[in-house]
């Protein structure tokens, strides 16, 4: 091990990375009501309602992705089949779980983020995919 490196806390990394989103999608017409949403079935980012055409509210379910680089594509080539069919059963879980949540239309977005100096570029991808 190089002790000359810093230790990086993945985990603070990627709170900062959501808080950096939610605050992107809060600043878009976005209310975030959900962070870190877990079940055994798998775990979502951040649920949020898209209030751009209110009062006909649509359901996010965005995930997040942070990459140190970029060599396959970034964050969002890293939402592959696998990673969509967890996303898709833990949306389930929440909606029978919320079932106030369950009359909405749902849409999965991926955030897809990179460090620059004051902050994170965001390549926000709607639509990401479908159920």
């Amino acid at each position: 091990m190089d002790r000359d490196q810093p230790v990086i806390d993945r985990q603070l990394l990627g709170r900062q990375a959501e808080d950096a989103a939610e605050q992107y999608l809060s600043g878009r017409t976005h209310r975030v009501l959900l962070r870190n949403y877990r079940c055994r079935m798998g775990e979502l980012d951040l649920v949020a309602c898209d209030e751009t055409r209110a009062p006909a509210l649509t359901l996010v379910i965005a995930e997040v992705r942070l990459r140190s680089r970029r060599d396959y594509g970034g964050g969002a080539a890293s939402v592959d089949h696998r990673k969509q069919r967890r996303l898709l059963r833990a949306a389930r879980h929440l909606l029978v779980t919320h079932p106030e949540l369950a009359r909405l239309p749902v849409r999965f977005d991926v955030l897809d983020l990179a460090p620059t100096a004051d902050g994170y570029h965001v390549d926000w991808i709607r639509h990401a995919f479908s159920a």
